[in-house]
């Protein structure tokens, strides 16, 4: 017999991690299922935003780079983001964005395997990764990006591979990458395993030390809530960190910014992973936002990430019978913390959904997202998102031609 909505509210009352919804700022009429994409706003990183904006920088101007702690922001953020991922506090360094990150971890890599020239990527990799590779590979010294099928990522693997980049939780379909195993079969072939976090930090319990990785990045605006386009982050490990050479050498990752000399000698440590100068009202805003994660452990979030997942799939199937096609995998635990869904009109679908105050997202060509955040989404919530669903397709409410209109982000 399908759960009722009863059994969810039930379900909600004794979940030891409920509480933690009343820490976001989501209106009451709107059942949010997009925080893969953007996480919700933490009620109380506006007013530690308003400080610094009013005292630090309004009343302590410059000063505040000392006073207030601005210079340290990258590191303290970065250390807090690595008791999320499995690494140690010195590993990891707040800055720039996922796409530079990349840029830098793929060409230290190659530094760090002279000789290799060759970076092995699957087909179907979030875009930017395969884009910022291409462009590493453009400018020269005879990179070659291979990008293989999934199916073929292992006997890729030769002695030609300095890196192998992958998403550990694929974008569109949600698919878990099993990190130990494949970061394994790079180093068998000599090769180093880099990781893309961002559809995974704070919604897995990742452990990149016990998993051998070597080097990761990802985002800060989706499970860790850092607002739109927060800063990202990076990894590197410490066996790595000496031979570590990125070459965007800004100031920032020199040994001594401040003693203003010509030539680039690169910091100490995960230091030299920084660039230019820090987005401080952005890391602030990433910095409280991580606050809520005091409250919850990896673990029980995950757990509930899966619950919610199986409860969804449970109910589309349920109540739509036949009517969609299922792209996630069905076991929760080769699933990230969304369920994805085909259908050959999901655009329309979506936005007949968000019509109704039902958040998700679609992915072309035909993949409707639903990302349960379990910081903030509870079991009712999921049921609920069905009843809607169910109810648009019932009703062909989707076919009203000011669904099938593209917006420009979608």
């Amino acid at each position: 017999m399908t759960i009722s909505r009863s059994d969810c509210v039930t379900m909600d009352a004794g979940d030891p991690l409920g509480s933690l919804k009343a820490r976001f700022t989501v209106p009451k009429h709107v059942i949010y299922l997009d925080g893969n994409s953007l996480g919700a706003l933490p009620r109380h990183v506006p007013e530690r935003v308003q400080h610094t904006i009013k005292s630090e920088w309004g009343q302590d101007l410059i000063r505040s780079w000392n006073s207030a702690g601005w210079i340290d922001l990258p590191s303290r953020v970065g250390g807090r983001i690595a008791r999320l991922i499995g690494a140690a506090g010195d590993e990891v360094i707040a800055a720039d964005s996922t796409s530079v990150n990349l840029f830098k971890v793929a060409a230290a890599a190659l530094a760090l395997r002279p000789g290799r020239r060759v970076i092995v990527s699957e087909a179907g990799n979030f875009p930017t990764d395969l884009y910022m590779l291409q462009g590493l590979a453009a400018l020269g010294g005879a990179v070659e990006l291979r990008v293989v099928a999934p199916e073929d990522i292992e006997a890729a693997l030769s002695d030609e591979v300095a890196a192998l980049v992958l998403t550990h939780v694929h974008y569109k379909s949600g698919r878990v990458h099993d990190m130990a195993r494949l970061t394994a079969k790079a180093h068998e072939a000599g090769a180093l395993a880099i990781w893309d976090l961002s559809h995974s930090a704070g919604a897995i319990d990742i452990d990149l030390n016990r998993d051998g990785a070597d080097l990761a990045i990802g985002c800060g605006y989706k499970y860790l809530n850092g607002g739109p386009g927060a800063p990202a982050f990076l990894f590197v490990a410490k066996r790595h960190q000496q031979g570590f050479h990125q070459p965007l050498s800004g100031w920032m990752g020199h040994a001594a910014p401040f003693d203003f000399v010509d030539d680039y000698a690169p910091a100490e440590g995960i230091a030299r992973g920084l660039c230019g100068t820090p987005n401080i009202l952005s890391l602030v805003a990433l910095d409280a936002a991580l606050d809520v994660f005091d409250h919850a452990a990896m673990g029980a979030l995950r757990a509930k990430s899966m619950a919610l997942g199986d409860l969804f799939i449970e109910l589309v199937e349920a109540r739509c019978p036949g009517v969609f096609g299922l792209l996630s995998p069905r076991a929760a635990v080769d699933r990230g913390s969304q369920v994805s869904l085909t259908h050959g009109e999901g655009y329309a679908i979506m936005q007949a959904l968000i019509a109704r105050h039902v958040i998700g997202d679609f992915r072309a060509p035909d993949v409707l997202r639903f990302g349960f955040a379990p910081l903030y989404v509870g079991f009712a919530d999921v049921w609920d998102a069905v009843d809607h669903l169910a109810a648009v397709m019932a009703s062909g409410a989707w076919r009203d031609a000011a669904f099938a209109a593209r917006a420009a982000v979608t």
